[in-house]
C-alpha cells in the first residue's frame, strides 16, 4: 500500500465485474441513459457516449467516447471503479500517457484522456475537460456500468 501512495495513485478497490441482483435489474434507467440509477457512470458502446450521474439523474453528458476496438472490446457489465492516477502511463503500451486515469475493469481498463478519432485497446478514452471531470467525479468503489 505504500509503494501506491508513493507512486501518487488514489486507492485500491475491488477488482472485477459486480454481481446484478434482481432488484437491480428491475431498477428504472437513467433518464437518456442504457444504465440504472445505481450507476455513478454510465456508458453507451452503441452511440459511443458516457455519462456520470448522481442520485438517479445525470450530471454530465452525454459526452463522446472512443471504446476499444476489434479484438481489444471494452468489456461490457458492471464494475467499481478500483484505482485512480492522475498522470499514469501505460506499462504495457510503450509507456503512453493516460492522463486522468480511473481504473474499473480487469485488465487495465480506464477511462482516460485520449485521441477520440480511433479505437482504444479497451480503454474508455474521453476528450481532455471530460477525462479530468470524470477523474475529479468518481471515487474507488463508485458502480460503472458499461453497456
Amino acid at each position: 500500500m505504500r509503494a501506491v501512495a508513493a507512486a501518487g495513485l488514489v486507492g485500491v478497490g475491488t477488482l472485477g465485474p459486480v454481481g446484478v441482483g434482481h432488484a437491480a435489474a428491475e431498477q428504472a434507467l437513467v433518464e437518456g441513459t442504457p444504465c440504472t440509477a445505481t450507476a455513478r457512470a454510465c456508458v453507451s458502446l452503441a452511440t459511443k457516449q458516457a455519462w456520470l450521474i448522481e442520485d438517479g439523474a445525470v450530471v454530465r453528458g452525454p459526452v463522446p467516447i472512443s471504446p476499444g476496438g476489434p479484438g481489444h472490446e471494452t468489456p461490457v457489465g458492471d464494475f467499481l471503479v478500483e484505482w485512480k492516477h492522475k498522470d499514469h502511463r501505460s506499462a504495457e503500451f510503450n509507456n503512453a500517457p493516460m492522463p486522468w486515469a480511473v481504473f474499473f475493469a480487469p485488465g487495465g481498463i480506464a477511462f482516460h484522456e485520449g485521441n477520440l478519432t480511433t479505437p482504444s485497446a479497451g480503454c474508455v478514452r474521453l476528450a481532455a475537460a471530460e477525462a479530468e471531470a470524470f477523474y475529479r467525479f468518481l471515487q474507488v468503489d463508485d458502480p460503472v456500468q458499461v453497456r
